[in-house]
This record gives C-alpha cells, sequence and structure tokens, in this order.
C-alpha cells in the first residue's frame, strides 16, 4: 500500500486515457468501467482515512525527490476527508449519468474521470505549482462537462465560467510566480518556514502575493462578489454535472484553508493570519447575497445553485472565526452541504422531467406523475439544507454559532445565520408549494422517475441522516482535523528531516 497516496490521481487518469482509446466501443462497456472505477475510490479513500486518521502526515515523494525539491504529495485528516466526500458524490453522480444524461455529447465519462483526477489532485499536492496545475486540468474538463449536451444556455454561461477561470488562472501564475522569486520555493511547507522568516522589507510583495491568491480561491469558491458566474453555470449544467461541481466551491475553500494556515498562518511573522479580517465581511456578504438570490430565483436549479453560495458563506464564517472549534464546525458543514446539495441537484432534475414543458421553471405546471415520493425527498433535502432538525445541517449550524466567541462577531453572525436560514425557508417552501402544491392540470404528463437516478439523489441525500447517526465520531474527526491544521510543527519537519 505504499502507493496508495497517488492511486486517487492515477487511477481516474489511466481510465480517463482508457475512455478515449476506446471511445468507439459501446456505451455499456464505457459505463461499466467509468462507474467501476469511480467507485473504486470510495474504498480507497476510506483507507486513506483511516491511516490519515492516526495523525501522522503520509509524503509521496514522485521520483523520490525530496522536499522541496520535487513533486510531492501530502496526505492529512484534512485530505483525506475531501477525498472521502469527492468519491461519494462522484460514485452517485455517474452512476445518475448512466440512464442517459451520458450521451447527450462525446466522451462524458472521459471528461468525468479527468475531472476526478484533478480535484483529487488539488486536494493531495503539497506544492503551489502543482496546485495551479490540478486547477487547470480539472477546469479544462469543467469547462467541456459544462457544454455536455449543447444548447444556447449552456454556451452562454460556459463562456462566462471560462473566461473569468482564465482571469483567475493569470493572477494565480501571478501570485505563484510572486513567491517563488522572493523565497525561491513553492513547496508549501517550505514556503511556510521562508515566510515566517523573510526580511520585514520582502512583507509588503508576499502580502501582495498572498492576497492575489485569495482572489483566485474567492473566485473558484464563489464568495461575494465573485460570485454571480454559479448560479448560471450550475443552471445551465446536465444534472450529475452540477451534482459534482457542489464539490468544486469548497475546493476553493480548502485552498484557503491550506494556504491562509500553513503559508500565511499564526506562524508568519508580520503576515501572521493577514486574511482573517478579510474573510470576516465576506462571508457575512456572501450568505446575504445567496438567501436574497435564493428568494429571487425562479427556476428551481437557480434556486439550488444560490443555496450553494449560502453555504459558502456559512463555511467560510467558520474559518474566519480562525479558531479549532470554528474550522471543525466549518468542516461538519462542507461534507453536509456538500453531498445534500448535490442530491438536490438530482432530485430537481427528476422533478423537472415530470413537468413537460415547465421543467423547472417555478410556474404552474402539470401535476407530477409521483407526487408523494418526489415531494418527501424534496421536504426532506430541503429542511436539511436550511439547517432546520433533525438533519445534519441543524448540527452543523449549532456547531458554528457555539464556536462564536460571545462579543461584537457574535451579534453579526447568529442574526445573520438564523434569519439566512429563514429566507432559505422561505424560498424552499415557494419553490414545494409551487411544484407540487399548484398544478395547473390534473394530469401528469411525465413518467415515473427512473429508479436508478432515484437510488442515486436518494443515495446523496440520505447522507445527512448518517450524519445525524454517527455525528459524534465524525466530530470527533473534524476537531482532530482542526487541531492537525493548526499545529504547523509536523508540517515544518517534513523539511528540515525530508519525511514526515
Amino acid at each position: 500500500m505504499n502507493h496508495a497516496l497517488i492511486m486517487p490521481i492515477l487511477l481516474p487518469l489511466l481510465v480517463g486515457c482508457s475512455l478515449l482509446l476506446i471511445h468507439r466501443r459501446g456505451a455499456s462497456l464505457k459505463r461499466l468501467l467509468s462507474v467501476t472505477a469511480t467507485w473504486l475510490l470510495v474504498p480507497l479513500a476510506l483507507w486513506l482515512a483511516w491511516q490519515a486518521n492516526a495523525g501522522e502526515l503520509s509524503v509521496y515523494r514522485l521520483g523520490d525527490w525530496r522536499p522541496p525539491f520535487g513533486i510531492m504529495l501530502l496526505l492529512d485528516r484534512l485530505s483525506a476527508l475531501m477525498l472521502l466526500v469527492t468519491a461519494v458524490l462522484a460514485g452517485f453522480s455517474v452512476l445518475y449519468a448512466t440512464r442517459g444524461d451520458d450521451e447527450r455529447g462525446p466522451n462524458f465519462h472521459a471528461l468525468f474521470q479527468f475531472q476526478l483526477a484533478g480535484i483529487n489532485g488539488a486536494f493531495l499536492t503539497g506544492d503551489l505549482f502543482n496546485l495551479f496545475v490540478f486547477f487547470e486540468i480539472l477546469l479544462i474538463s469543467s469547462y467541456a462537462l459544462l457544454l455536455h449536451g449543447h444548447g444556447a444556455k449552456r454556451v452562454q454561461a460556459g463562456i462566462h465560467y471560462v473566461v473569468l477561470n482564465l482571469l483567475g488562472s493569470s493572477l494565480f501564475l501571478i501570485g505563484v510566480s510572486m513567491l517563488y522569486g522572493l523565497t525561491g520555493t513553492l513547496n508549501m511547507a517550505d514556503l511556510a518556514g521562508r515566510v515566517s522568516a523573510a526580511d520585514p522589507a520582502d512583507a509588503p510583495l508576499l502580502a501582495a502575493a498572498g492576497y492575489l491568491l485569495l482572489v483566485v480561491f474567492a473566485l473558484k469558491g464563489a464568495i461575494l462578489p465573485l460570485y454571480f458566474w454559479l448560479p448560471r453555470a450550475y443552471a445551465a449544467a446536465t444534472a450529475p454535472v452540477a451534482a459534482l461541481f457542489a464539490i468544486m466551491t469548497k475546493l476553493g475553500l480548502y485552498a484557503i484553508v491550506r494556504v491562509f494556515t500553513l503559508i500565511f498562518g499564526s506562524e508568519a511573522g508580520v503576515l501572521s493570519n493577514m486574511v482573517l479580517d478579510w474573510l470576516w465581511p465576506l462571508a457575512m456578504l456572501t450568505l446575504i447575497g445567496g438567501v436574497l438570490g435564493a428568494l429571487a430565483a425562479r427556476n428551481l436549479q437557480v434556486l439550488l445553485s444560490y443555496l450553494v453560495v449560502v453555504s459558502v458563506g456559512t463555511l467560510l464564517a467558520g474559518i474566519a472565526l480562525g479558531s479549532e472549534a470554528g474550522l471543525s464546525a466549518a468542516l461538519y458543514y462542507l461534507v453536509h452541504s456538500t453531498l445534500v446539495s448535490g442530491g438536490l441537484f438530482l432530485l430537481a432534475d427528476l422533478i423537472a422531467r415530470q413537468r413537460g414543458d415547465m421543467a423547472s421553471e417555478l410556474l404552474s405546471a402539470p401535476a407530477l406523475k409521483q407526487p408523494l415520493m418526489l415531494g418527501a425527498l424534496f421536504f426532506a433535502g430541503a429542511i436539511s439544507i436550511a439547517g432546520l432538525p433533525p438533519f445534519s445541517g441543524f448540527i452543523g449550524k449549532v456547531m458554528l454559532l457555539q464556536a462564536v466567541p460571545a462579543g461584537v462577531d457574535a451579534l453579526l453572525l447568529w442574526p445573520v445565520v438564523l434569519v439566512g436560514g429563514l429566507g432559505m425557508v422561505i424560498a424552499l417552501s415557494r419553490a414545494g408549494s409551487m411544484v407540487f402544491w399548484r398544478p395547473s392540470e390534473a394530469v401528469s404528463v411525465g413518467r415515473p422517475a427512473d429508479r436508478v437516478r432515484l437510488v442515486a439523489s436518494f443515495g446523496l441525500l440520505l447522507g445527512s441522516v448518517l450524519l445525524v447517526v454517527v455525528a459524534q465520531p465524525i466530530q470527533a474527526y473534524m476537531q482532530a482535523t482542526a487541531a492537525q491544521l493548526f499545529d504547523l510543527g509536523p508540517y515544518m519537519q517534513i523539511i528540515r528531516g525530508g519525511e514526515a
């Protein structure tokens, strides 16, 4: 198992290449290969999470070049958690896609695997330049997946998505180049040591590079005012693609946590915790903007897209607290919001398929073929994503509110979170009543939902229940993860000793 650490990258990369080679073969073979490879990532991620839970950092040196000179993969509790969440989300998404969505355009499964390779690589890399490389791999794949199925709306949304992310990539390269020019390294652990010992005269340039990276990660994470691309892009994508995209914003937040706790964290000297003062107002504004967008939405997929923005604001608030309690609450909420958002995107597509020409528009339409079953799933998903008991969203929000120390921060966060939750309930209630209670005619024009699609949607929504059932051990893991991230000693030892 010495090479298990590279397998989350290598497996989808090799399978994606194989799928391109057999693209003329039957759809059944490509589906079998893609689904099998994707679900193999789940036990692999579980193994890596078990390994990371021991508390020691695992390092994989490609070519056996010792850090900071070679390409380094790093496994800790945080990266293992993100790998597992991605694997589960991708498994159900690709299962949903096999029922016909993968045939709307060419090479869906190859692109899906390449995107997984990019996402997993971004979570595992211990080097800023390779973070950029993996970002580009997943972004190129996501461009094609967003356009998969054609259509004017997808093309229009895709253009905005591509242009903004190309701008982000350019800023990323500038920031990385500045850091390399000032420190002579891009290994994150090595950068942490060199930034903390940097000449005070270099501090303004180092800070400028850090703020450039913050802008890039804010764009990837859909943080206000850089989130306006997200609702249009997510609403235009096919259901399995939108579900997989639920992890994309979390990648931007992951990068913020990784870079600004390790490189510009508590040991960064004059640049210590340089972005925390910015994250707090950005979190509040993002949360408010997401709720207002959800209230104004006239399309179910657009509504769900704005709920993703709300989750970004909530997560950023936990990160902005700069404490172990705040970060552990954010991580718990991250798992909850990713799985439930993915499940709701799949469920919204099932609902749209039974509404005739109205599809996802929040207007009167013919009655659904299966209103009780779909309505029950929508109700459970809605109260979960809104943060109401007894589902995991409630636990995540309680953890976050308890993590806020008494004072001004509490006076700001409590009303925003609680009133924001009320706004989400209103938006979802309005959507649910329009879809399920106000049909324009009693006769249904749709067909019963495909069973595999139902299983995929239900499987992701079930994650909210499981997070409640096993809340205690999961909370313990999140607390250990946050504690590990704030303990920079073992990360620095990677450079001093050449190994973890």
